[in-house]
């Protein structure tokens, strides 16, 4: 008898590896991520995970923004769920912000010192490289820097709180989850108000925007500059540039327009002002999604400048959603040379491939039609204002999880909406659109120009 069960698993090991095999790298990931939200989902369902009774949409939609690393929330963490389901959630949102695989390749790379040729493929698809980084370098440093960061997070965090009153046990804990959160921009938080009590906290603003502005710039960024400092020869990849200059200047553009447009930042006195002008934008930039302001009480201006950080997020290869710095680069860079006349499409002087531009134009048309349906759907069945439905969308898609408090008064067709989103945006619009058609594109990085690639 046990050796037919033994000879039963074999055989449907055998088939589930044949499976993946027959899949392409966009459906792995697909089924990965689907896999991660409804193992979460079912453990969730658990009595024991929940401290009174979730619906299932709600316990749903909690493990897609998990997964997602969105953060919206429909139900209290703290008060909806027992320690076992929050760990279960911050276990969800730590696999869903290092990405599919990533752990369990680094594992694999500990013990074999070398990659399955289905892994690099995977690896490849879900993570955009320039030619100049290895990815067994890459994911070395992803793992290596996230222990690292998230360590210092809770450390920092463990004082933080227990400089609030908090018991060592409540500290720690809370130190743990919104160090893990902050760095994998989840923006889930144990906190009934969210940091709204610490909008004037400069240690608690500092530790979440520096874990979150490190998740958020990519493990491209992070990598490359590693190299950087071990030796002076290695040369930055555009993508690094690019990430650099246009994540400060949005971030300062950004936080000039809301210090000054924003009444409510406005009546706060100098030092909490900056705090709070800094912090939202880069909760929007980098889509970590907590905040210290309430979202629901900004003018429409505000809140259009906010939908468009969110819109364009981060970097690429990072904790970050959003359509990405270097997809926004390339449409500018696009735009520029044909207002001069150019064929050559370039920006600070590099050309850019063709392959890239044509990734980038795609990104940008599909995941602005997203945010346009998502729009369109809501507003059949949410009777909220415009700009607060556009806002939710445009957070959902981008697994950032701010919110103008619409998110637990939506009905069951609008939450159905919403965690689709959350799904989509963590995927990625083209690996999602080549997931469900199936394709198999040609990898074509081995064609591109080493100092001009640009990852988007």
């Amino acid at each position: 008898m046990a050796i037919r069960v033994v000879q039963y698993f074999k055989s449907l090991s055998r088939r589930y590896l044949k499976l993946k095999l027959g899949l392409s790298p966009q459906q792995n990931l697909f089924y990965g991520f689907l896999t991660y939200i409804v193992a979460g989902f079912l453990l969730l369902l658990l009595p024991w995970a929940q401290a009174r009774p979730i619906s299932v949409i709600d316990n749903l939609f909690i493990a897609t923004s998990a997964v997602s690393t969105t953060g919206l929330v429909t139900v209290g963490i703290s008060e909806s769920y027992t320690g076992f389901g929050q760990f279960v959630i911050m276990c969800l949102f730590q696999l869903g912000g290092i990405g599919y695989l990533t752990f369990t390749t680094f594992m694999l790379l500990s013990t074999t010192r070398r990659l399955t040729h289905w892994h690099k493929k995977i690896l490849t698809s879900e993570f955009t490289l320039p030619v100049t980084i290895k990815i067994s370098d890459f994911l070395r440093s992803v793992i290596i820097f996230t222990v690292i960061m998230e360590a210092i997070g809770t450390v920092l965090f463990y004082i933080a709180f227990s400089k609030e009153g908090y018991n060592t046990g409540d500290a720690l804990w809370n130190a743990l989850f919104h160090s893990i959160s902050a760095f994998c921009t989840a923006g889930f938080s144990l906190l009934p108000n969210g940091f709204e009590p610490f909008s004037d906290n400069t240690l608690v603003n500092s530790i979440i925007s520096i874990l979150a502005i490190a998740g958020s710039l990519g493990f491209i960024v992070v990598t490359d500059l590693a190299f950087k400092i071990k030796s002076k020869s290695h040369r930055l990849s555009f993508t690094t540039k690019i990430v650099g200059i246009g994540f400060i200047l949005l971030l300062g553009i950004g936080s000039v327009f809301l210090f000054l447009t924003e009444p409510s930042i406005q009546s706060l006195k100098d030092k909490e002002r900056f705090l709070a002008s800094f912090f939202q934008t880069m909760s929007a930039m980098t889509t970590v999604g907590f905040n210290t302001m309430d979202y629901g009480t900004f003018v429409l201006p505000v809140l259009l400048m906010v939908i468009f950080l969110m819109y364009i997020g981060a970097s690429p290869s990072g904790t970050a959603g959003g359509m990405k710095i270097t997809t926004l680069t390339a449409m500018l860079a696009i735009v520029g040379s044909r207002l001069r006349g150019k064929k050559r499409i370039a920006f600070l002087g590099k050309r850019i491939p063709f392959e890239r531009l044509y990734i980038a134009t795609s990104s940008f048309i599909f995941y602005t039609s997203i945010i346009g349906l998502g729009t369109f759907l809501m507003t059949l069945s949410e009777h909220f204002e415009f700009e607060r439905i556009l806002f939710e969308v445009a957070s959902a898609l981008g697994t950032v999880g701010l919110s103008t408090g619409i998110t637990g008064e939506l009905s069951l067709f609008g939450k159905v909406v919403i965690t689709v989103l959350m799904f989509i945006g963590r995927l990625g619009v083209l690996t999602f659109g080549l997931a469900i058609l199936a394709q198999k594109p040609k990898n074509t990085d081995q064609d591109f120009i080493v100092e001009e690639d640009l990852a988007v």
